[in-house]
C-alpha cells in the first residue's frame, strides 16, 4: 500500500495547526508557552480569524511569540501590551485583538496598564502566563512569586515582610466591572490543555460579540528559573501553586 493511500482526509486524526509557522521554538524543556501557543493557534484556525487577528506581546519569553503564530503582530514596551492593544482594538474595532504577557510583565512593570484597560472594559483578549518569576531576564522575584519560593533576588525565599504578599493579579481584575469573563487554567495535563482551550475559545468569542475585556490566566512551569527538571516542575506546581493560585472560572 502507497503511503498516499494512508494519508486521506477521512484517515487524518491530527495536523499541526496552520496557524503555527514552521520555526522550531526557543522555550526550555517543560516550558508552558508553546502548550499555549498550539492552543491560541488552533482557536483561531477554528474560529477562521487569521485575518481578522492582531496580536500583543511586550518584553520577557512572550515577546518571541511572533515567531510562531501567523497573525499580525506588535511589539510593546515593557508592561504596555494593554495600552498598545487598546489603541489597536479602537482604531480597528472589527479585528481580535489579543495581548500575550508573562506575571512580571503583567502584575508589575503594567499593572497600571492592565487595570485601567479591564477598568474601561476594553473589547480585547489578555493571556496572562503566570510561572511566578521573572523567566527571560534572570530569574527574579515577581509580584506572583510565593512565599518562601527562592529566587535569583530572593535565594532564601520570598519574605513577605519585606517585600509583601503573592499577588493575585487576577483576583483583582475579576472585580473591575469593564472585565466579562475572567478565568484561571493549566495546560499540565490532557485535561487541563483541553479546559484551557476551551476558555480561550469562549474568550475570543466574546471579543469577537464585543463583551468587554476577557482576561485568561495560565498558571506554568519555568523549569529554567526553578532549578527543577520538566517533571519535578509540574509536580511543583501542582503541590505550590495550585494552592494559592486556584484553577477555575471567576467571572462570567
Amino acid at each position: 500500500m502507497d503511503v498516499k493511500d494512508i494519508i486521506k482526509p477521512e484517515n487524518l486524526v491530527y495536523k499541526k495547526s496552520s496557524i503555527l509557522t514552521d520555526k522550531v521554538m526557543h522555550y526550555c524543556p517543560g516550558c508552558s508557552h508553546g502548550v499555549v501557543h498550539k492552543l491560541i493557534a488552533e482557536v483561531i484556525e477554528e474560529m477562521d480569524i487569521q485575518e481578522q487577528t492582531i496580536a500583543v506581546s511586550p518584553v520577557g519569553c512572550s515577546v518571541l511569540a511572533y515567531n510562531y503564530l501567523s497573525v499580525d503582530w506588535h511589539e510593546a514596551a515593557h508592561g504596555r501590551a494593554p495600552a498598545v492593544a487598546t489603541a489597536i482594538a479602537r482604531l480597528k474595532p472589527e479585528k481580535y485583538v489579543f495581548t500575550y504577557q508573562g506575571d512580571g510583565d503583567l502584575a508589575s512593570i503594567g499593572t497600571a496598564e492592565i487595570i485601567h484597560a479591564c477598568n474601561r472594559g476594553e473589547n480585547i483578549v489578555v493571556i496572562f502566563i503566570n510561572n511566578g518569576i521573572y523567566g527571560m531576564t534572570g530569574g527574579q522575584m515577581a509580584p506572583t512569586t510565593l512565599e518562601g519560593m527562592p529566587t535569583s533576588t530572593s535565594p532564601y525565599g520570598r519574605d513577605v515582610k519585606m517585600t509583601g504578599q503573592p499577588l493575585r493579579i487576577t483576583e483583582l481584575i475579576a472585580q473591575i466591572p469593564g472585565t466579562e469573563y475572567v478565568t484561571r487554567q493549566a495546560v499540565h495535563t490532557p485535561a487541563a490543555v483541553r479546559k484551557c482551550k476551551k476558555a480561550i475559545l469562549k474568550a475570543f468569542q466574546n471579543i469577537g460579540e464585543k463583551k468587554g475585556t476577557q482576561f485568561v490566566e495560565v498558571v506554568s512551569t519555568c523549569s529554567s528559573g526553578w532549578k527543577l527538571n520538566p517533571v519535578k516542575s509540574n509536580e511543583w506546581m501542582v503541590e505550590n501553586m495550585f494552592p494559592y493560585y486556584p484553577l477555575g472560572d471567576l467571572k462570567g
